[in-house]
C-alpha cells in the first residue's frame, strides 16, 4: 500500500528495478541523495536508540552501513554484488561506501566471485573481508507433494504439459531472461510437450511479451511475482529450473531450486559455479541462446530431476541453508 505520509517526496531506489519502485539510486539527483541519506541517518539513530542492539549488521556497502557508522555501535556488513555493481555505475556514492568499509569490524562476501570483486575495489580494507555463502530458507524451500494440475490451473494454464521448465527472479537485462526466451523456441521445437514458467516482473516485461509473441510461444507463460511459498511450489512441479543470467553475485534462486529437488541449468557466471555442476544441473556460457537450449533438452530428455533431483535437495540442505550460514555469522559476531 502507498504510503499516505512518506518521509521523502520520491520513491524508494534500488540498484535495479523493484516491483513497487522503478527508482533507481542513480535515477536520483545529487539534492535527492543528499535528502535520502540524511533521512537514513535519522531513522537508523532513532531505532538503534530504541532497539540498543550490541551489533548492527548492515546489508550491502552503501548507504545502510554508512547510516549504521553514526551511531557509533559496532557493524559488520554483507556484501551482495549488487552494491558493487552500483558502485562502479555511480562515483557519488563513493564515500558513503568506503567510510562505510573504514569503520566496519568485518565485511561478508556472498560468494568467490564477489570476494574477489570486493576486496579489488576495497584493496586497503581486505583483511576485513570473509566469505560467507548465502543461505536460503529450508522450511520453505524442500521437496513436497505439489498438485500439477490444481497449481498450473491457479494461473490460468489449463494444457498440463509433460516437461515444465522455471524460472524466478526480476525482469532485468542482467538476467538474461531474453535469452531464455530466444533456448525456450529452439526447446519447443525438439520437445513440443513443454511448458515455460516464468515468476517474477520488472523494467522489461513488455519488451519480452513482445518477443514471446514474435516467436509464438504460446507454450510461455509470465506469471508475475508470485510469494516464497508458491514459488518453492513451482519448484517442485518444475522437471527443471534456469538461471540464464549475465551477473550474478551468487544465485539464490538457484539454490532455492535446488533445495525442492530440481536440477538447475546456469550460465557460468559470477556466484552460480561456486555450486553449480553435472551432479546438480548444468552449466552453460552466456549470451548463447543454443547452448542454453541443448543444456534444457539433454536435462529434460534424460528426466534428470529423478537421477539428480534427490542429492540436488541433499546437498543444498546440507552446504546452503541458513543455519549452515548463520554458524558462520555467529563466529564472526564474536570475533
Amino acid at each position: 500500500t502507498k504510503n499516505a505520509n512518506p518521509d521523502l517526496d520520491f520513491n524508494f531506489p534500488c540498484f535495479t528495478t523493484h516491483p513497487r519502485s522503478k527508482n533507481t539510486y542513480y535515477d536520483l539527483t545529487d539534492s535527492q541523495i543528499s535528502e535520502y541519506v540524511n533521512k537514513f541517518i535519522e531513522i537508523t539513530k532513532e531505532v538503534a536508540a530504541d532497539f540498543k542492539p550490541d551489533i548492527i549488521h548492515a546489508q550491502h556497502l552503501w548507504i545502510t552501513p554508512f547510516a549504521a557508522s553514526k551511531t557509533g555501535i559496532p557493524y559488520v556488513i554483507t556484501v551482495h554484488g549488487t552494491d558493487l555493481m552500483g558502485y562502479k555505475k555511480d562515483e557519488r556514492y563513493h564515500k558513503f561506501a568506503r567510510e562505510a568499509a573504514a569503520n566496519a569490524k568485518k565485511i561478508i562476501t556472498i560468494s568467490r566471485q564477489v570476494h574477489r570483486e570486493a576486496t579489488e575495489i576495497f584493496a586497503e580494507f581486505k583483511k576485513k573481508f570473509v566469505l560467507n555463502s548465502n543461505g536460503f530458507d529450508d522450511k520453505i524451500f524442500r521437496t513436497k507433494t505439489v498438485d500439477k494440475k490444481e497449481l498450473l490451473q491457479s494461473f490460468g494454464i489449463e494444457k498440463i504439459p509433460q516437461k515444465i521448465v522455471s524460472f524466478v527472479g526480476k525482469f532485468a537485462h542482467f538476467k538474461g531472461v531474453d535469452i531464455l526466451i530466444k533456448a525456450a523456441r529452439i526447446v519447443s521445437d525438439k520437445i513440443p510437450d513443454v511448458a515455460f514458467l516464468l515468476a517474477g516482473d520488472g523494467e522489461l516485461r513488455s519488451e519480452l511479451e513482445k518477443m514471446k509473441k514474435d516467436l509464438e510461444l504460446n507454450n510461455l507463460y509470465f506469471l508475475g511475482h508470485q510469494n516464497q511459498e508458491t514459488v518453492a511450489s513451482i519448484y517442485n512441479i518444475a522437471d527443471i529450473s534456469v538461471v540464464p543470467s549475465r551477473v550474478e553475485p551468487f544465485g539464490l534462486v538457484a539454490i532455492e531450486a535446488l533445495a525442492c529437488g530440481t536440477p538447475v541449468v546456469a550460465t557460468n557466471a559470477g556466484g552460480l559455479p561456486d555450486f553449480i555442476n553435472e551432479k546438480v544441473g548444468n552449466l552453460v556460457e552466456m549470451d548463447n541462446p543454443q547452448a542454453l537450449a541443448n543444456a534444457i533438452i539433454f536435462e529434460l530428455e534424460n528426466n534428470t530431476k529423478k537421477t539428480k533431483g534427490k542429492f540436488a535437495a541433499e546437498y543444498a540442505k546440507k552446504n546452503y541453508s541458513w543455519n549452515k550460514t548463520l554458524e558462520k555469522v555467529i563466529e564472526i559476531y564474536k570475533s
